[in-house]
């Protein structure tokens, strides 16, 4: 149960991360503050409930496109995110650079904030 309330802290971590550095460096993405939290976690449960989905439908019918259901999901979580929150991206190029920015941003994310977490821990083990 921890590891999975860890795992859940560091997907949403990342996600707030992604949408964040998204929104800083591109124009027409927006994620105001007032609804940043909502949107966050409207894009993680999508993402994390989309992606086994894409895959398995791409492995069924288009196994050619297997490599990039990372973009496809973010892409697919970025829509029902700014539908249901106030996540706003304009612009075809937006959504592109968009779902681009928020995947490769997420993934470092993920692999860096655990590392982070088990430093910390490490470092307060030893103070003990």
């Amino acid at each position: 149960m921890i590891s999975f309330l860890i795992r859940a802290a560091i997907f949403l971590g990342s996600a707030a991360v992604g949408l964040l550095v998204a929104s800083l460096i591109l124009s027409g993405f927006s994620a105001p503050t007032s609804g940043f939290i909502v949107a966050v976690v409207i894009f993680a449960i999508a993402q994390s409930v989309l992606a086994p989905f894409i895959a398995t439908v791409a492995k069924r019918h288009a196994p050619a496109f297997l490599g990039g259901i990372g973009l496809v999901s973010t892409f697919v979580a970025l829509l029902v995110a700014s539908l249901f929150s106030n996540l706003s991206i304009s612009g075809v190029s937006t959504w592109i650079l968009g779902t681009v920015v928020v995947w490769l941003v997420t993934a470092v994310a993920t692999l860096v904030l655990p590392l982070l977490f088990v430093r910390k821990k490490v470092q307060e083990k030893k103070a003990q």
